[in-house]
């Protein structure tokens, strides 16, 4: 798979609202880096956020809405919506593939005041 498809693959699956089906689109060596969450290295850490994610957000009235998906074979990027009920959030997310997995995710977006 190369970068569009792995990100439009991505999409899909996140969809469901199930984070942790996410976690064999990434390397081992992964880095996954979000304003709000920070820096996570390494697939085993990204799979335990996701576990933790997938837990927290079940109750909430959210989720996430690709608006626009570019790419090639290694890169990748998206725009999309987060849906809350304080109000949407648009953002960015970039991506590397190698090998078909994901080595480099990384979103941008305004982080809400908590």
């Amino acid at each position: 798979m190369n970068a569009r498809e792995t990100i439009e693959t991505f999409w899909k699956i996140q969809d469901g609202h199930d984070y942790t089906r996410l976690i064999p689109l990434f390397a081992e060596d992964a880095v996954f880096e979000d304003p709000a969450i920070g820096r996570v290295e390494g697939k085993d850490a990204i799979a335990s956020l996701f576990e933790q994610l997938t837990k927290e957000l079940a109750d909430k009235k959210m989720h996430f809405e690709v608006l626009e998906i570019a790419g090639d074979d290694t890169v990748a990027w998206s725009r999309w919506l987060w849906k809350r009920p304080d109000g949407d959030i648009e953002g960015v997310g970039l991506y590397r593939v190698k090998d078909g997995k994901l080595s480099s995710y990384r979103d941008f977006y305004p982080v809400p005041d908590t």
